[in-house]
C-alpha cells in the first residue's frame, strides 16, 4: 500500500492539534451549509478513512503470524507467495472488522483464450492453496459464520477449443454456463447447486440468472435488491436492474 506513513514523523502533540483543527473546521463547515444532507456523510466517510490508514499498518504486518499459518497460506512457496499473501490480508482485514474485502490478481490470467494446458496450471497452482487456507483459517478463527467468501469471475469458459493467433489452443468465453463457489455467511457446506448440458455448454438444471445471484448476494448481506437503490438521473438504479430475480432459496443454510 503506498503511501501508507507519513513523509515526516511529526510529534504526537503536534498531530493531535492539527486533527483538533480539522473537526472544528468541519463542524463550523456543517453548521453553515444545513440544506446539504450529504456533507455530514462525506465528512464520516473521510474520518473512517483515516481511522483505516492509521489501523492499517498493524493489518499489513504480516510478520505477527506464526509459521504454520504462512505456511498454510502458501507464503513460503513462490508460486503460492503472491496471491497467499492477499488472502491472508484479507483473513486479517476481516479479523479487525473490515465489511467488504476484494482479493485481486495479477490481470486477468484466467482469460485463456490459448495455451489453455499451460496458462490453466499456472492459475490454479497459484490460487488454490491460498483460497483453501482462507476459507479453512475463518472457520478456525470463529468468523466464516459471520464472513460470506465469494470465489468466481465475470464469466467461465466454451467447452469447445478455440485457436487464437496461431497459439496453443485455448477457451473463449462462456457466458451461458458457469460456475462460482460460496461459503460461510448462512451458505449451505458441501452443496451444489444446478448443472450444465451434456457438454457444459449451457446452464440446463436448476438455472440461476445473474440477477438471482445478485439478489442472493445482497439477502446474505441483510440487503433487500429492491430497496437498494442509487438515485442518479432520475432514475432508481439497482444492482438487478429492472430484471425479475429470486433469491435462490436452495443453498441457504
Amino acid at each position: 500500500m503506498l503511501n501508507l506513513n507519513p513523509r515526516e514523523r511529526l510529534p504526537n502533540p503536534l498531530i493531535e492539534a492539527e486533527r483538533s483543527l480539522l473537526r472544528s473546521l468541519d463542524h463550523s463547515h456543517r453548521m453553515e451549509r444545513p440544506w446539504q444532507p450529504d456533507l455530514a456523510a462525506r465528512i464520516s466517510s473521510y474520518e473512517l478513512a483515516a481511522r483505516m490508514q492509521i489501523a492499517a499498518s498493524d493489518a499489513l504486518d504480516l510478520s505477527q503470524e506464526s509459521e504454520a499459518t504462512k505456511e498454510m497460506y502458501g507464503l513460503n512457496n513462490e508460486a503460492t507467495a503472491s496471491y497467499g499473501r492477499r488472502c491472508l490480508l484479507a483473513r486479517r482485514l476481516v479479523e479487525r472488522g473490515v465489511r467488504f474485502v476484494q482479493i485481486f490478481i495479477e490481470y486477468q490470467i484466467w482469460d485463456n483464450h490459448n495455451d489453455l494446458k499451460k496458462k490453466l496450471e499456472y492459475c490454479c497452482r497459484k490460487t488454490d492453496q491460498p483460497s483453501a487456507a482462507l476459507v479453512r483459517d475463518l472457520k478456525q478463527r470463529g468468523l466464516l459464520d459471520d464472513t460470506l467468501v465469494v470465489w468466481g469471475g465475470e464469466f467461465g469458459r466454451m467447452p469447445i477449443s478455440q485457436v487464437r493467433d496461431g497459439g496453443a489452443a485455448g477457451r473463449d468465453h462462456g457466458p451461458d454456463g458457469f460456475s462460482l463457489w460460496m461459503a460461510g455467511g448462512g451458505v449451505k457446506a458441501g452443496y451444489v447447486h444446478g448443472a450444465t448440458d451434456d457438454i457444459g455448454h449451457k446452464a440446463a438444471v436448476d438455472r440461476v440468472s445473474v440477477h438471482d445471484f445478485h439478489a442472493t448476494f445482497l439477502h446474505l448481506l441483510g440487503l433487500n435488491h429492491r430497496d437498494l437503490v442509487y438515485r442518479r438521473h432520475g432514475l432508481e438504479e439497482r444492482l438487478t436492474d429492472q430484471y425479475p430475480a429470486r433469491l435462490v432459496h436452495e443453498i441457504l443454510a
